[in-house]
């Protein structure tokens, strides 16, 4: 089976990459190399040797055609990441995620019968807010917070009915959906654009809703990706990891190895097909615990600095319900970030970053994004 890899260059698709010709299959990547993330590498050193590479966007439906010859099934990875930036360069996004999306299934359904599977990258912040518990009200699907209670610095989620305020609980995938960025729509977008092309032309696709993914080879110099990589960077540069609110927020933060079995599991499994699915690894950690374990690990005495100040589209609390990805793909997290930490904080020590991270925070604070 010969398989494309949409992103295929990037921090999760060449994981992926890597284990799907593991497997025996034949791999064809198409990348759009963004600087951002690549450097000006043509080919990053971490892509397997065996891996065909087509380089360009894959909103170019010619492109994409090419790619698209004699495959069978497609991981789509391929996406412009970062909460904040989305709020400025709303047109970047839509272009590369939206109407990327529309240019593949556009293509697929040309070739409906010659394709086994579709696997989508979607996201965790399409939820926005996370599920909650209130004492009063019991479950509560809480929209975002309000621009007032953010100013007044009262960073917990209350309860819409009672006012109370709330408990973190696990969010299964029928939550009402909230997304408080550009980004988060997009990959709104990207989901549900291939669930609904897929089911209507009997194109089996999955969607898997990845949460905080961390792991070697992301983009330490890319200033909005994942918050692992961020506070790694300042670390390196004998910087302090700059944190919004109050660093107590909570998340899941799921190794990237797990990303890539839930996504070999996706490949095989029937009962996935048009599904949205969680993947995560079922621990709750805080921001502030993050980068007190990154700044212990690489031997920096250096605090955090707790802004408390608030970007706009971020949320407080959001920790995944596994019980559908258990149920439908048979997926069991391997890796607790106890486990995963070491070979993240190895694979740092032997780079180098540019950080740009108040450049990066700056640009939001003039288009008061941050506050």
């Amino acid at each position: 089976m010969k398989i494309l890899v949409t992103g295929g260059a990037g921090f999760i698709g060449s994981h992926l990459v890597d284990a799907l010709i593991a497997a025996g299959r034949q791999v064809r990547v198409l990348d759009a190399m963004v600087a951002q993330v690549h450097g000006e590498s043509s080919r990053p050193a971490h892509l397997h040797a065996e891996a065909e590479l087509l380089q360009g966007d894959i909103s170019n439906p010619d492109l994409v055609e090419r790619a698209l010859d004699d495959v069978e099934a497609i991981f789509h990875q391929a996406a412009e990441v970062g909460v904040g930036q989305s709020m400025y360069e709303i047109t970047r996004y839509i272009d590369a995620n939206t109407r990327g999306t529309a240019v593949l299934l556009q293509a697929l359904i040309k070739r409906k019968n010659q394709i086994r599977k579709l696997v989508v990258a979607s996201s965790m912040s399409m939820y926005g807010e996370g599920a909650y518990q209130c004492s009063e009200c019991g479950e509560v699907a809480p929209p975002l917070r309000s621009p007032e209670q953010l100013r007044a610095r009262q960073w917990e989620v209350k309860c819409p009915r009672c006012g109370r305020e709330l408990q973190a609980a696990r969010t299964k995938e029928g939550k009402p959906l909230f997304p408080g960025s550009v980004y988060a729509i997009s990959k709104q977008d990207q989901e549900q654009l291939s669930l609904v092309i897929g089911r209507a032309y009997g194109i089996p696709a999955v969607a898997l809703r990845y949460w905080n993914v961390y792991g070697a080879r992301q983009a330490l110099s890319n200033p909005y990706t994942g918050v692992c990589a961020i506070f790694s960077s300042r670390l390196l540069n004998n910087q302090p990891p700059m944190i919004f609110e109050d660093g107590q927020q909570v998340r899941d933060f799921v190794h990237v190895s797990d990303i890539v079995q839930a996504n070999l599991l996706a490949l095989e499994s029937d009962d996935a097909n048009y599904q949205a699915i969680n993947i995560g690894s079922g621990e709750i950690v805080s921001i502030r615990q993050v980068a007190q374990l990154l700044s212990e690990g690489l031997g920096k005495a250096i605090e955090p600095v707790i802004t408390q100040k608030y970007r706009e589209g971020d949320i407080r609390h959001c920790i995944p319900d596994l019980s559908r990805a258990r149920a439908l793909l048979g997926y069991k997290p391997r890796v607790t970030l106890q486990q995963g930490m070491p070979e993240l904080l190895h694979w740092v020590r032997s780079q180098t970053a540019q950080d740009g991270v108040e450049v990066a925070t700056a640009e939001l604070a003039a288009r008061q994004l941050v506050r």
